[in-house]
């Protein structure tokens, strides 16, 4: 299949990165479909020209539109798997039933399961008949930039060369730029993990413990990030590019990311449930502390980082005695 046979592009999740992703492949000159769950969302972008609920004040153009009908999403040339990451098993199990063979699928999700410890990969491929084409889409991006068509530039990952190359062509345009790779394992793993980081970075960020530390905790988590990616059977040098480095630094550096404003709001001192019960949108690395630090555990790899992230969010752990565990750890070869 040419990518220009993937004209209709399919959209699987109504929040404001799905929606984004749907005004990328309009820019690209493909048609856009968006699938939402909510009823309100598909009113709402089909009559107001908005997303309201997830991505409001950015216009859409009347080329995009919404439905509810999954049967409907499936019937398209290649489809975007824009599900939060614990959803998506569940969301391609309802599409198995409508794919046409040989439909590609791009995971756009970035996160571990949570009770399998599974990649989205491998979520996806246990859900999805056997031989469907998976890929998967990582970087550093955010919503409302890529909606409003700044220049962002992303990892495409597929075993299958040709297809990404095709997927490539397909999706990418002058300000959404996507860089080819086969390695699947590795770019999912910085794009989870980072989510995780993030939110300690905003723990540094509350706590006002300095940028000297921010960019330390940045430095040692993709330190992090690169053992679990290599333990896994990804190589290092996808971690030194746009899913590893790239996305960190993003996402580790700014308030926008939901991450380490949630982060933020921790080490300011307010509870995660008071944080959560104020948001629409999912903070991933709520959800994937936990499984990666699993994972990590069943490999062998030592992720303190991550580990303490898991301990203030799901165990009890206070902030002050995890951060004073952390800097009391003995010194090390840094490259280790």
């Amino acid at each position: 299949m040419a990518a220009t046979d993937f004209r209709r592009i399919g959209v699987i999740g109504g929040g404001a990165w799905g929606t984004a992703l749907a005004l990328a492949a309009l820019r690209a000159g493909r048609e856009a479909l968006l699938w939402a769950r909510e009823p309100a969302v598909v009113e709402s972008v089909n009559t107001a020209r908005e997303n309201r609920d997830y991505l409001p004040g950015v216009t859409l153009p009347a080329a995009l539109r919404a439905t509810g009908d999954l049967a409907e999403a499936a019937a398209c040339d290649a489809i975007l798997l824009v599900t939060p990451a614990q959803h998506l098993r569940s969301a391609c199990a309802g599409l198995a039933a409508h794919l046409r063979t040989g439909t590609p699928l791009v995971i756009c999700a970035k996160g571990i399961e949570l009770d399998s410890h599974a990649l989205m990969s491998e979520a996806a491929a246990a859900a999805l008949p056997a031989g469907t084409p998976l890929a998967v889409l990582s970087g550093p991006t955010f919503a409302a930039e890529v909606a409003r068509g700044l220049p962002t530039a992303v990892t495409l990952a597929c075993a299958d060369a040709a297809l990404g190359a095709r997927l490539v062509e397909a999706l990418g345009s002058r300000t959404f730029r996507p860089y080819l790779s086969d390695d699947v394992v590795g770019s999912q793993i910085g794009g989870a993990v980072k989510n995780v980081l993030a939110i300690a970075c905003g723990v540094v960020e509350g706590r006002k413990l300095g940028d000297n530390a921010r960019a330390a905790l940045i430095t040692r988590g993709l330190a992090e990030i690169t053992r679990l990616a290599l333990a896994l059977g990804g190589r290092p040098e996808t971690l030194m590019g746009l899913s590893g480095l790239g996305d960190l630094t993003l996402t580790c550096s700014s308030l926008q990311s939901r991450n380490m404003s949630l982060g933020a709001a921790l080490g300011a001192g307010r509870t995660l449930a008071e944080i959560l019960a104020e948001r629409r949108s999912v903070a991933e690395g709520v959800y994937t502390a936990a499984a990666v630090v699993g994972l990590a555990g069943r490999k062998g790899v030592d992720m303190p980082l991550c580990a303490a992230v898991d301990a203030i969010l799901n165990r009890g752990a206070g902030l002050d005695g995890t951060i004073d565990g952390l800097l009391s750890r003995p010194f090390r070869e840094e490259g280790r």
